[in-house]
């Protein structure tokens, strides 16, 4: 069970850095854009954010079901970090949803910027949390090799971010892949690193057991939603959006 459970949560944060790594990248790449230029990359990618971001709920439920002891040094080591990170989801998702609720170019500039804000924010934050997983939260949140992996991951994201672009406009699938694997490897090789840590500090198979059989049933309409809105929302990029 401890391997089972080992394998959802790695595909629920794998999933996570490839589909909402690509949100973040198009938000990084807004910055300096005309506005009919930013009014259709936010357009491009405005029927997954919701979606993507399902995964991070489900992560944060699996770490803390399934590793309840791993709460303590997540929550409290990485206090500020989490807290910069909500923040910063926050003000992405509020830039996002009031953008357009009112007219005028200097209104949804200003609501642009927070949205590359929050999406720089969210990719620092990640490499800066990733390192400190790597270390057992030992090291200093403001080390120079967690700040470069939260330097490497942007970069990163924002490629992904491109790819998506690209591929919503008639571009090759084969790319957004290669850059979705991309964005992915700094969290796969921790999850490859750390995975006899995780499965020893797994909860009791009794708790897995009633975890399990509250949560696995759900998990092929996740899936189903996902797929679904690929499906959908592959066409044309439809503008205006709802964002």
């Amino acid at each position: 069970m401890e391997l089972i459970w080992f394998v959802v949560f790695a595909v629920l944060l794998a999933g996570y850095f490839a589909l909402e790594g690509f949100d973040l990248g198009v938000g990084l790449l807004m910055l300096g854009r005309p506005q009919e230029r930013r009014d259709r990359m936010v357009a491009a990618m405005a029927p997954y954010v919701l979606a993507n971001e399902v995964w991070l709920v489900a992560v944060a439920g699996a770490l803390f079901g399934v590793y309840p002891m791993l709460e303590g040094p997540v929550l409290f080591g990485l206090y500020p970090v989490v807290v910069a990170m909500l923040l910063s989801w926050v003000l992405r998702d509020a830039g996002l949803w009031f953008r357009r609720r009112m007219d005028g170019s200097g209104w949804r500039s200003f609501w642009d910027l927070m949205i590359t804000l929050g999406s720089l924010g969210l990719s620092v934050g990640w490499g800066v949390a990733l390192y400190a997983a790597a270390t057992g939260f030992t090291s200093s949140l403001l080390h120079p090799f967690g700040l470069g992996l939260g330097a490497l991951l942007t970069v990163l994201f924002a490629v992904h971010g491109q790819a998506f672009l690209n591929w919503r406009e008639g571009g090759k699938a084969a790319r957004l892949l290669l850059t979705g694997l991309a964005a992915a490897a700094p969290v796969i090789a921790l999850l490859i690193g750390s995975a006899g840590f995780l499965m020893a500090s797994s909860a009791a198979d009794s708790s897995l057991n009633v975890l399990s059989f509250m949560v696995l049933p759900f998990a092929p309409i996740m899936v189903g939603a996902q797929v679904w809105v690929w499906r959908t929302f592959r066409g044309a990029i439809r503008t205006p959006s709802f964002f």
